[in-house]
């Protein structure tokens, strides 16, 4: 209220004082162009300046604020179109979901044409036209796609090249990774995508070269990246015989595997798996010594259960030599159920019958197996105690029938004697 009267009064005083200056001298202004003069006073020239530009700001403000009437009509328009275009893309992807195909493709492929933001549109209709194998259809969508935002070539190509893995193109696919990793070189999802079509055209060179790119990104999780190497070698190990000629000689023939298996990535050498699966090459290709040589050398260096049991399963020329070998890893490790057993094994191809029996019931002893319970079993029948076998078996019943439900059993029925 202060301010307001303080307002008031200033206002009143410049007043006074301007009139009092109009009054003392009004002042005198001369306009004169061709033939037409105006006379007026200062004052007045001054006031009629003022009214003037606010009068043409009040005419330009309204005519700014004033749309015209094809002006209003087109905004109406578009936001008709764009409140329809939302109706049918809800209606579209309800329909998506509940897997109506058709439905959702005419909706959601009627939405794009009004809407502002039609690639979703587009891609959510080929989607649904892919699944009524209508491939026709589907391309075309994913061509408008493309064509309505070119800006978003990666996402229609991603769209593109799922679809062209689902249909089994594989072929083209990989040719849409390909072109996809040179746009997007750190793109996981293209890593996954280029896997898959890798796994199954079989190319296990080009698969072998991806893996640590995708260890690089985490594309996958550790274990399955090193299932993935491991599936990936093994493959490499027998693509490498595979290949050869039908006449290739037998030691040409390990040579390759040879080269091959010092050619794979890391240290395969610690992986069992892989090292149980070249083993089982060399010794299809009648190479025994070599994988016998190549075990032992590795069991020399990284003692693994695994690669000692597979070395009982080798046949070496010289299976005195072997078993020496084995009974010398027996200094170190004489309580190891694997190495008991690959004794045993050795002791049977010896033809040392009661030191093999010795040798299974020790590792029966430390670590029961269903393994080591066949072999000592299968050796006492041919040694004709079959009682004993028959009983051995009796006793580990749980390891021959591991995995039975729990279940009732009739009690045990008591043998009649003879009167």
């Amino acid at each position: 209220m202060k301010k307001l009267f303080l307002l008031l009064l200033v206002i009143l005083a410049a007043g006074a004082f301007i009139g009092e200056l109009m009054v003392k001298d009004p002042g005198y202004v001369l306009i004169a162009y061709n033939q037409t003069t105006i006379e007026t006073s200062l004052w007045v020239l001054l006031v009629a300046l003022i009214l003037g530009f606010a009068l043409l700001h009040g005419i330009l403000s309204l005519i700014s604020r004033t749309q015209l009437p094809t002006a209003r009509l087109q905004a109406w328009k578009e936001h008709r179109n764009q409140r329809i275009s939302r109706r049918k893309t809800l209606k579209g992807l309800t329909s998506l979901s509940e897997g109506n195909w058709a439905q959702a493709q005419k909706q959601l492929a009627q939405a794009a044409e009004r809407s502002d933001l039609p690639l979703v549109n587009y891609l959510a209709a080929a989607r649904a036209a892919h699944e009524q194998n209508n491939e026709k259809a589907t391309d075309e969508l994913l061509q408008k796609a493309r064509n309505s935002t070119p800006e978003a070539e990666l996402t229609v190509a991603i769209s593109q090249a799922e679809i062209q893995l689902s249909r089994g193109q594989l072929e083209p696919c990989l040719a849409t990774l390909l072109r996809l990793r040179s746009m997007a070189p750190k793109n996981t999802y293209v890593m996954k995508l280029l896997k898959d079509v890798y796994l199954r055209l079989n190319d296990w060179s080009a698969l072998a070269k991806l893996i640590p790119v995708m260890r690089k990104h985490q594309a996958l999780k550790e274990d399955g990246l090193a299932e993935l190497s491991r599936q990936c070698n093994s493959q490499l190990l027998q693509e490498s015989i595979d290949k050869l000629p039908v006449e290739t000689s037998a030691e040409d023939r390990h040579k390759a595997l040879g080269r091959a298996w010092h050619n794979l990535p890391g240290d395969p050498g610690s992986d069992p798996e892989l090292v149980q699966r070249y083993t089982e090459l060399l010794v299809s290709l009648g190479a025994d010594d070599r994988a016998e040589q190549h075990l032992r050398d590795l069991i020399k260096r990284n003692w693994d259960e695994q690669l000692v049991n597979l070395y009982g399963r080798v046949n070496a020329e010289n299976a005195k030599k072997q078993l020496d070998t084995a009974r010398s890893w027996a200094k170190s490790h004489s309580e190891s159920p694997a190495l008991l057993l690959t004794l045993g094994r050795l002791s049977m191809r010896n033809q040392h019958w009661g030191q093999a029996v010795k040798y299974f019931e020790q590792s029966l002893e430390l670590e029961p197996r269903s393994e080591t319970l066949a072999e000592l079993a299968r050796l006492l029948r041919h040694l004709g105690d079959q009682d004993r076998a028959q009983a051995l078996l009796q006793q580990n019943l749980n390891l021959v029938a591991s995995g039975l439900p729990e279940l009732p059993m009739p009690e045990a029925v008591a043998e009649k004697t003879p009167a």
